[in-house]
């Protein structure tokens, strides 16, 4: 159904563009480009890896304190008692349910803030993107074409346009 609408709104479009004997201008964005490329996304990302940086090292610590809790029972556990073997491995039980919940807290928590700080890119870049419409006269400006010839990619404009506007 939605794949008939998407070619309905083309017919419609180009029905326009027919009778009126216009031209049609198109552009064409790489989201994926911009992502990679803007100054925006590299600050962005910067800031979260600095943002983040103590809960990984957090949890590479915990995950060493496990692989060595682990090496050290494998190690004596011929010559443990029992009940020491039971502590080591109730202690290692609860230091990697621990590790799994603080993964688990970290990748949400990473993926909420990713999320926040790349809707600010969206918005800026939405905000040239719209600049350059206007300015340029463009009908229809699209995102995540299949294929896009590199004559109607304004990509480059976009980042230009990001850059100039800090």
């Amino acid at each position: 159904m939605k794949r008939m609408g998407w070619w309905i709104g083309w017919a419609v479009l180009l029905a326009a563009t027919t009778a009126t004997g216009a031209e049609l201008k198109i552009g064409v964005i790489n989201v994926q480009r911009l992502e990679r490329e803007s100054p925006l996304a590299d600050r962005a990302s910067k800031k979260l890896e600095k943002e983040f940086a103590p809960r990984l090292q957090e949890l590479q610590r915990l995950e060493r304190q496990i692989k060595d809790l682990q090496g050290q029972l494998e190690k004596d556990a011929v010559t443990m008692s029992d009940t020491d073997r039971r502590n080591r491995e109730g202690e290692m039980g609860r230091l990697s349910r621990d590790f799994q919940r603080l993964q688990r807290e970290y990748r949400e928590d990473l993926n909420v803030r990713r999320n926040e700080e790349f809707q600010v890119l969206f918005e800026r870049t939405s905000r040239v993107i719209k600049q350059i419409a206007d300015a340029e006269k463009y009908d229809l400006i699209i995102q995540e074409a299949v294929y896009a010839s590199p004559r109607v990619d304004i990509t480059d404009k976009v980042l230009k346009g990001l850059a100039a506007e800090k």
